[in-house]
């Protein structure tokens, strides 16, 4: 499917600001949604709203969609269903898997993040210090490239790490990070291994068996869906470790994992925004479908972030942070102007139709270590257009 052809399933584009047609670079914050998952979400509540595992038919129809769904992220992750945890977002997840494994953890244990982390990535892990007593080491990141430290890395890792959290991308610098090298260093020394894929599962497929990791978690909201999180566990793990839970709620996984009612009409709309992506191909299965459409996507991204690092380079006053579109990492780029404030760019191209993110987008560290009270970040969608990215470039010329 063309850019022009995805474009037109998404009604947010037709948005005008100021007499501009809105173009939506904020992707790296939260995606556009296109118009079959609204329609999913919309069937779900007119139409099967209700709870679930009782005898009558909309619950009956409501723990079909769920069960449905849950194949469909095991498909967009290659696990199973019974891997698939839903809850409301990554963050409150990632904080419910962290007290869960607590439980196993003692004084002097140790769990390693870096520099490159979201804070959903590293608050939940910085409050066993205060829980259990472990210790929580950082591993650097190399301010001038924007990526990891592998050197300072596997220093932090030594016997008496139990746990390695790692982002597979910067949602800050569009930093990739190699998750299977982690993964086995951490496995190495007898550590489990838990990824924050929120950023990258809108441009790279995830695989975890490929990655071999023993806990990841995403959002919907990022790759065109609601706001929902999911998250993966590997089987024995989730049906081993103590979930807070209440008495009556489902032993098995992966329903232990999950607390309360769910976002039924958001389980619909993640469904769907996985089988969006699958409509962009063709092939026999979805996860084939899948495979076809995120490496087209990838050159999308490619060819549009290669177009926009080289016009900010051009200019005098713009400075750029993060890999080179050569290195490893997504449509995403962080940048500032001489004497302007983040928020005073972001202000200014919104008056123009263009809508950015400024700040420090909860990846605190990095911005920090950058030596700046905040960045405007640049991301490319499935939906952002060669002639959307000329129109971000002669609007920071103009500034």
């Amino acid at each position: 499917m063309s850019t022009v052809e995805i474009r037109q399933q998404f009604p947010a584009l037709a948005r005008v600001h100021n007499g501009h047609p809105v173009a939506y670079f904020d992707g790296p914050g939260g995606t556009q949604v296109p118009r079959m998952v609204v329609e999913a979400m919309n069937d779900y509540l007119f139409h099967h709203n209700a709870n679930t595992h009782w005898a009558y038919p909309t619950s009956e129809e409501t723990d079909v969609i769920i069960d449905s769904a849950r194949n469909v992220l095991a498909d967009f992750l290659n696990a199973t269903p019974a891997e698939i945890v839903f809850g409301a977002n990554m963050t409150t997840l990632t904080f419910h898997l962290a007290r869960a494994l607590a439980r196993d953890f003692a004084r002097g244990d140790e769990i390693v993040i870096t520099e490159l982390d979201h804070h959903a990535n590293i608050a939940p892990w910085r409050r066993l210090e205060k829980e259990c007593g472990v210790t929580v080491c950082i591993a650097k990141m190399i301010p001038k490239t924007g990526e990891l430290d592998w050197e300072d890395f596997s220093q932090q890792i030594t016997r008496h790490t139990k746990l390695v959290a790692i982002g597979a991308a910067s949602n800050a610098l569009g930093t990739i990070n190699d998750v299977r090298r982690a993964g086995e260093m951490a496995h190495a020394v007898g550590a489990k291994i838990f990824v924050d894929a929120v950023h990258y599962a809108p441009h790279g497929l995830i695989d975890v068996r490929e990655w071999n990791c023993d806990f990841l978690a995403c959002s919907a909201y990022k790759f065109y869906g609601p706001h929902l999180g999911i998250l993966y566990g590997r089987r024995e793990l989730l049906e081993s470790l103590d979930f807070p839970k209440l008495i009556p709620a489902p032993d098995s996984a992966p329903e232990r994992a999950e607390t309360g009612t769910q976002n039924h009409e958001g389980i619909a709309g993640a469904a769907a925004a996985v089988n969006f992506l699958a409509t962009l191909t063709n092939a026999p299965t979805r996860r084939e479908r899948l495979e076809l459409a995120f490496s087209q996507l990838h050159e999308c991204g490619k060819a549009l972030i290669q177009q926009l690092w080289n016009g900010l380079q051009e200019m005098n006053r713009v400075r750029v942070f993060g890999p080179t579109p050569d290195k490893a990492r997504t449509p995403t780029i962080a940048f500032t102007i001489n004497d302007m404030s983040s928020t005073q760019v972001a202000k200014r191209l919104a008056e123009r139709g263009l809508f950015l993110s400024d700040g420090d987008f909860y990846a605190m560290t990095v911005i920090e270590r950058l030596g700046q009270p905040g960045v405007v970040r640049a991301g490319c969608a499935c939906y952002t257009s060669e002639e959307e990215v000329e129109r971000l470039l002669a609007g920071i010329r103009a500034l």
